[in-house]
């Protein structure tokens, strides 16, 4: 039954698993497609994704593999790599990815090299195909073991945004359709350089009241530069912008803030981002977002400092007292 599947996961990380595990759900067959042959070979026989996503059972309807071929069938094929690797991503597999085909985006971030946003990036590689992106408030391990989520799903067509909500969706997975792309990916992306400032608060030791402002100054910051790109102040306020930077900057389950809890405690960015080393998408993104942000006059303090520190030109306790001494203003 798999070999006919509609439907394909392309990144056999823990998203791409946990997704992978909701098309199933529904009863529908899926290919899980991952680069390593020695490990799809295992998860296969054994049923589960380990180390990506463990404890979770692999139904049947998921054929787990490596073979780029599957892709053939498939048209919808949801991009679970990470944002840094999506346009090599696409140039390995567009040769095996049918013409007219749905790529929904999976990742967050903003293209270290290109300064580009990752729609543009897979619609510069895959002009033949329409892109959507999915993002919110989504954590791989509470998708996969069916607790409720709710997360954005949009695309530049609300029509086809809406159709594809309707093949996702599921009694414990809800999507909400939305037309503006650039503003979803808005809040995907920075809500990760907003969780590292949140993790070194708590790092530091420095309260409560201490990431409240940060996460309530940090949304305006969203705001604002979504806004100079011509996001909508509606989007930010709902699940893809809000409603994400809460669970990435309050749970531990995100990579984002224990990369920041570690830089408050003390160890150093280049430690922590050594090949290896968990991935952070936020700390790509916080270097690209701040140029963005002076090239074009966004006031984003609260970026600038975090990416000041991963290059080791602050330190948090200076960041936090250029924050804490800015100029007097009115919200």
């Amino acid at each position: 039954m798999t070999d006919t599947a509609k439907t394909a996961v392309l990144g056999a990380g823990a998203f791409g698993t946990a997704l992978a595990t909701v098309v199933a759900r529904r009863g529908e067959p899926v290919v899980l497609l991952g680069r390593d042959r020695d490990r799809m070979l295992e998860a296969g026989r054994k049923r589960v994704n380990e180390p990506a996503l463990p404890g979770v059972a692999l139904s049947d309807s998921i054929t787990v593999t490596a073979d780029e071929t599957r892709l053939r069938s498939a048209d919808l094929i949801l991009m679970a790599v990470p944002a840094q690797s999506l346009r090599t991503a696409a140039r390995t597999y567009r040769d095996f990815i049918p013409q007219g085909a749905n790529l929904v985006i999976c990742a967050k971030g903003i293209e270290r090299e290109s300064g580009s946003f990752l729609a543009d990036v897979l619609a510069s590689e895959m002009p033949d195909n329409p892109v959507a992106v999915l993002s919110g408030p989504g954590f791989a391990a509470d998708i996969a073991r069916a607790l409720p989520t709710a997360m954005t799903l949009a695309s530049a067509s609300r029509q086809a945004a809406e159709s594809l909500v309707g093949r996702l969706s599921g009694n414990r997975f809800r999507l909400y359709a939305s037309d503006d792309l650039f503003g979803v990916q808005t809040g995907g992306a920075l809500k990760n350089v907003l969780a590292i400032g949140c993790g070194i608060v708590e790092g530091r030791g420095l309260g409560d009241s201490a990431r409240a402002a940060l996460i309530a100054r940090g949304l305006a910051e969203l705001m604002r530069f979504s806004a100079a790109h011509g996001g909508r102040a509606r989007t930010v306020s709902g699940l893809s912008g809000l409603g994400d930077l809460v669970l990435t900057a309050t749970s531990h389950q995100s990579r984002n803030l224990r990369f920041g809890l570690a830089l408050g405690e003390g160890r150093q960015p280049s430690e922590l981002m050594a090949p290896g080393a968990p991935l952070s998408e936020g700390a790509f993104t916080a270097t690209i977002a701040a140029k963005i942000s002076l090239e074009n006059q966004i006031d984003m303090p609260i970026t600038q400092e975090v990416a000041a520190i991963l290059r080791g030109e602050t330190g948090v306790d200076e960041a936090v007292e250029n924050l804490m001494t800015r100029p007097l203003k009115s919200e």
